[in-house]
């Protein structure tokens, strides 16, 4: 074997360690013990991008950022989250230039505590985040908006999300009433140039306006979906393809009547897929699917609920017609039980993405807020943000019993961490009695960890009632990727002399 080859391999090995977003492959010729002398380190480097959080002059954001204590780490680090810098207009060609970063909107201390920062108006930026060394495993932020009045008011909530190059938004909506909002933020040195694709029930809706779409370095484009379009659709799949570079995107889905929240990127293409954390007073459950698939995709539709899986009376099943967006009015199915959607193939698997727009309250005081399909917790989640009053943490277990355990963080003004361990029965979602750190003071972070069993997800529910609106948002915790498997470098140089 020549030096170059060697290099190559510690090469790869390093990047994945460093990224946390590079996958390592043994090479084909590996055998089962190439495959266990694989490592798992921690990431050193991590990135996090958190959109704009309103255009309201009322609204009041808090972010908080937290890292687990992760095992393996070294002592040193850093994490910072600063604004986006650069700005163009919406839709605009050509290479943007972006300034210098800009000085540090929120600062980490310490892995294991919380930090809160504050910001409020119309002109809170896009934040960039970096952290490394110790800081990068698991670092979650989480951004979480108040809007007292107008189009949108209400409780707003996103996990600021890793940048990407492929995301899929099913939920979006141009409808009348709606003003919904696709957030792109770049956290490059160079512009990262964007396509969105439309899929309405239909199929395709042709513009050329969301072709080449220019995001300038460390800077950040929203683009109102209803330009993109010649009238109103109700239920959109919104397809954001990145040509060159890479971005953060969410969706900011606003109502007039009954508030709204952000939509997350649903999890990649799939033949099965679940959605966790229905609250189990939602007064109306919308699902919206899409598949790319050149097949059309039949599903079973099922509730997974506290005392296991149920078939909703007259949905039992959803058909999707290739390329064209299917949506359905659930009602109220969790009827005052927690509960999770699970979509399986009713035959043949034909991959696809789903999200669901859930309602609490009535009338007037209406509240919306998404939950798209979610990857599983295959090893740990952390989700920030938490508060002693208000916080629903629900566990799913779609295909076998698990067991897993909860870690509640000190706050981020005091308190102790405290731990619980839960079996969740096969088949059943449960709204877990939350460990509280004692003596909490501020907000708290959630780590959760699968210890045996059945594949496991997770969504938490943030509550803030105010004037009679049950004011509420739904995040899910995916797997947080915090740490790498790296080859043992001497086994994998005596698979490739053989």
């Amino acid at each position: 074997m020549n030096r170059s080859t060697i290099s190559l391999i510690a090469g790869t090995a390093a990047l994945a360690a460093v990224t946390g977003f590079a996958s390592l492959h043994t090479p084909e010729a590996a055998d089962a013990g190439t495959a266990k002398a694989a490592a798992q380190l921690p990431v050193e480097r991590t990135s996090l991008l958190c959109p704009a959080p309103s255009a309201s002059d009322l609204a009041e954001t808090t972010y908080t950022s937290f890292t687990p204590v992760t095992k393996g780490t070294g002592s040193d680090g850093r994490a910072e989250l600063a604004a986006a810098t650069a700005k163009s207009a919406a839709g605009a060609k050509g290479n943007g230039k972006g300034k210098k970063a800009a000085k540090p909107v929120l600062t980490p201390k310490e892995p294991g505590k919380p930090v809160d920062g504050d910001t409020s108006g119309a002109d809170a930026p896009a934040l960039v985040g970096t952290a490394e060394g110790k800081f990068a495993p698991g670092w979650a932020v989480q951004e979480t908006t108040e809007v007292a009045a107008g189009v949108g008011r209400g409780l707003l909530g996103v996990n600021c999300a890793v940048p990407d190059t492929d995301f899929w938004f099913p939920g979006a909506s141009t409808a009348a009433g709606r003003t919904d909002y696709v957030h792109l933020t770049n956290p490059d040195d160079s512009a990262a140039v964007v396509d969105i694709e439309l899929y309405g029930k239909d199929g395709s809706l042709k513009s050329e306006v969301g072709e080449g779409i220019a995001v300038p370095p460390h800077g950040s484009e929203p683009i109102l979906l209803s330009t993109l379009t010649d009238g109103p659709q109700a239920d959109l799949a919104v397809h954001v393809n990145v040509r060159s570079g890479r971005v953060g995107a969410a969706v900011q889905a606003l109502d007039a009547k009954s508030g709204g929240d952000w939509l997350t990127a649903s999890t990649e293409p799939a033949g099965s897929l679940v959605l966790p954390g229905i609250p189990k007073d939602a007064t109306a459950v919308r699902l919206i699917a899409f598949t790319p698939s050149d097949s059309d995709a039949d599903l079973k539709v099922r509730l997974a609920s506290p005392t296991g899986l149920i078939t909703p009376a007259g949905n039992e099943t959803l058909h999707i017609k290739a390329g064209m967006t299917a949506a359905v009015d659930l009602g109220d199915l969790t009827r005052g039980e927690a509960g999770s959607l699970v979509l399986t193939p009713t035959d043949t698997a034909v991959p696809f993405v789903a999200a669901l727009e859930v309602v609490r309250g009535k009338g007037a005081k209406q509240e919306t807020a998404f939950i798209p399909a979610t990857a599983p917790v295959t090893a740990r989640a952390t989700v920030a943000g938490n508060t002693a009053r208000g916080t629903i943490l629900s566990l799913t277990a779609p295909d076998g019993a698990a067991q897993v355990k909860v870690t509640a963080s000190a706050g981020s003004e005091g308190g102790t961490a405290a731990t619980k361990t839960y079996t969740i029965k096969s088949g059943t979602t449960q709204d877990v009695e939350l460990p509280v750190p004692a003596g909490l003071k501020g907000t708290y972070a959630l780590t959760v960890e699968r210890v045996s069993g059945g594949a496991v997800y997770a969504s938490r529910t943030l509550l803030a009632p105010a004037d009679g609106i049950p004011a509420f948002t739904v995040q899910t915790l995916p797997d947080d990727r915090g740490t790498v498997a790296v080859p043992d470098a001497e086994q994998d140089l005596s698979v490739l002399q053989k």
